[in-house]
């Protein structure tokens, strides 16, 4: 359900109800100039923050746009119901002491008595309006008016409080907390921040998605719009441990899965509060994205070097000048500066501003964008004015070129705010703290996602049963699938008799084991089955003719997941496969393409694809067994696990030799 939550982020009006509280948000709304009415509510104390009370809801002027309710939960109860019902626009619900201490009856009557009135929380400090000075919010916080800016939405409160006292440049427009989220959730609040045409993008902490396809249409239209979407996700340790049942379950739980997702959907995600602020202040000027190609300079060789060493790890790469650039650089900066990406451009043209100019605007019209280390001397005991001429012709650069142009501080306190929000202005971003300004350059390199791409809905979680791995052998080759030839039966005398027909070497493997090798269940390498003895626990044996000798094992898995529908996880496999941990994780539906694209993210991918003279494998029919399993998944709700460990890979063609096959009982 959508709801116009315009009243209520927008208002025209604010009640208040309550005592200490209230008369905080009164104070903040005085403070940061609202210019429509606030009204006081107290059945009993006559003023409230230096506000004339009314004594009712009923005696109010008229339905209120927003209304901050900082009174006991129960009591918020039956207000929200008279507010529902006089027509007005939303409220916040600031009390605690509901789902998260044990009341989640209370908090279904808290959703019921809103009914379509729009409320946020409860357990909720609320919602900040910079751009119309319009505070629902009972604290302090570090914002002040602006005329467009960024939205900061959190699941935490006191997360988003910290962020407010960013003193980095952002212009922040919005600030809004969702509290418990028992009516308005993550995709709908975000949605309606971002439809004020003055938002330029929007960062979110966030501890949950609670509507995964309704978070993914929201971040395609935002970056439609040209709004870059950029998170912090936290919980991503939690890893959904289930791993005594498959390896997929370890490798594919929490951050694998969320990371998957916000990168499919075309969010850009980051792991501090730093890099959100940073990312932000680039998409607000720049927009959803800027590309791969940068360019580094810098007036010393130890910076140029520091750059390198910071950048490699996050998989940032500076190509070198073209031929062109070579020669013009070398004619304005002379035979000793070695003309390289990262540039020393040393500092034979420092305070030279024309000559610093053409130097910049020649590197930087080479490149997607550029980095330019630059750290002004503390104002406080140092002269900062010898730096102006370098920091003008960064401006001048990014002007000439239509490139952004990155003034980076190597430590965030070597920009203040004044100088960092003035240059904003003139559209050139301050980078503040030179790893953190490199995480926020990857992060808003993020692609957009493929259009129209949504997860496949969650399904509520369900009891199930382990398939043995003749059954799940039984199930994939139906799906197209190649598996070794091979027989099953229920007693070692019965395949025996079987296995007659198969070509040795054999396999012998006793069924009813999640993990086979460690129980001992796997015998390899067999001319036959004579002298086998029984294996303790198995409930039944399987024989198949042994693959040759492949160029890789791959692990590939799809599970439903409680929040993104269905993962999928492919990876260097074997018994060694939690071990080596070399896994990419995607969410469906996805393309052929698209696994070819996760799998080159492998550490090991060089192995599969022709390291040193190897023969490269056949990762293209790795591809097309996970979009075949993948479309069995979705075309069999009652599937929960798929996972194949190994899937042998040869130069042409690849085979399934192991199944784990989980079903909804």
């Amino acid at each position: 359900m959508s709801r116009d939550l315009s009243r209520l982020l927008r208002p025209r009006s604010i009640a208040v109800m309550g005592s200490v509280w209230a008369g905080n948000v009164i104070a903040q709304c005085r403070k940061m100039g609202f210019e429509g009415p606030v009204w006081a509510v107290h059945p009993s104390k006559a003023e409230i923050g230096g506000l004339k009370a009314c004594p009712s809801l009923s005696a109010l002027p008229e339905a209120p746009d927003a209304t901050f309710i900082g009174v006991n939960r129960h009591a918020t109860v039956e207000v929200v119901r008279e507010l529902a019902a006089m027509g007005a626009g939303g409220a916040i619900c600031f009390a605690s002491g509901w789902t998260e201490a044990g009341e989640a009856g209370l908090q279904a009557d808290l959703v019921a008595a809103a009914g379509d009135m729009p409320i946020l929380g409860p357990n909720c400090y609320g919602v900040i309006n910079y751009l119309d000075g319009a505070l629902l919010w009972p604290d302090q916080h570090g914002g002040r008016r602006v005329e467009k800016g960024v939205a900061l939405l959190s699941q935490s409160s006191n997360i988003v409080i910290n962020l407010t006292m960013q003193a980095r440049g952002l212009p922040v427009a919005y600030v809004a907390c969702l509290g418990n989220a028992a009516q308005i959730g993550l995709a709908e609040l975000a949605g309606a921040l971002l439809a004020d045409d003055r938002v330029t993008a929007i960062g979110m902490y966030v501890e949950g998605i609670d509507d995964a396809p309704a978070f993914a249409a929201i971040a395609e239209a935002a970056r439609a719009a040209g709004k870059g979407v950029v998170c912090v996700k936290s919980g991503k340790t939690e890893a959904s441990q289930t791993a005594a049942a498959s390896h997929t379950a370890s490798l594919a739980g929490g951050r694998a899965a969320s990371s998957a997702f916000l990168r499919q959907a075309g969010v850009a995600e980051v792991d501090t509060l730093s890099e959100l602020v940073e990312t932000l202040k680039i998409f607000h000027v720049h927009g959803p994205r800027i590309g791969a190609r940068l360019c580094s300079l810098s007036c010393s060789g130890g910076e140029a070097g520091l750059v390198s060493d910071l950048a490699a790890p996050l998989g940032i790469d500076f190509p070198p000048p073209t031929t062109a650039q070579r020669s013009a650089l070398g004619d304005i900066l002379g035979p000793i500066v070695t003309i390289a990406n990262p540039l020393d451009y040393h500092t034979f043209i420092w305070g030279d501003g024309p000559r610093t100019e053409a130097v910049f605007t020649e590197m930087l019209k080479g490149y997607d964008a550029g980095l330019f280390v630059i750290d002004p001397p503390r104002p406080d005991r140092c002269d900062p004015s010898s730096f102006q001429p370098a920091l003008d012709a960064i401006v001048a650069a990014g002007h000439a070129t239509g490139k952004p142009a990155f003034p980076v501080a190597s430590l965030p306190e070597n920009f203040d705010e004044d100088r960092a929000a003035d240059l904003i202005g003139q559209g050139v971003v301050p980078l503040m703290g030179l790893e953190t300004a490199l995480g926020a350059l990857k992060a808003a390199q993020t692609a957009p996602g493929r259009a129209g791409w949504r997860p496949v809905p969650a399904l509520t979680p369900r009891g199930t049963r382990m398939l043995n791995e003749a059954e799940g052998k039984v199930l994939l080759d139906a799906a197209g699938v190649a598996i070794p030839k091979g027989v099953m039966g229920e007693t070692l005398a019965e395949v025996r008799q079987k296995a007659r027909g198969l070509t040795p070497p054999l396999v012998l493997k006793g069924l009813g084991f999640a993990h086979k090798t460690e129980a001992g269940a796997v015998r390899l390498g067999l001319a036959s089955l004579d002298g086998q003895e029984d294996m303790p626990g198995a409930t039944g044996y399987l024989v198949e003719e042994m693959v040759a000798a492949p160029l890789a094992e791959i692990l590939l898995g799809l599970r439903r997941d409680p929040v993104y529908g269905i993962t999928l996880t492919l990876g260097l496999g074997g018994v060694t496969a939690e071990l080596l941990a070399d896994t990419v994780t995607l969410v469906l539906p996805v393309g052929d393409e698209e696994v070819l694209d996760a799998m080159r993210r492998l550490r090991l991918w060089p192995l599969l694809n022709g390291y040193r003279g190897r023969p490269r494998a056949d990762v293209a029919a790795v591809a097309g067994i996970a979009v075949r399993l993948g479309q069995l998944m979705l075309d069999r709700p009652g599937l929960e696990e798929i996972e194949i460990n190994p899937i042998l890979v040869r130069d042409t063609g690849a085979v399934a030799v192991d199944a784990l096959i989980r079903e909804a009982v």
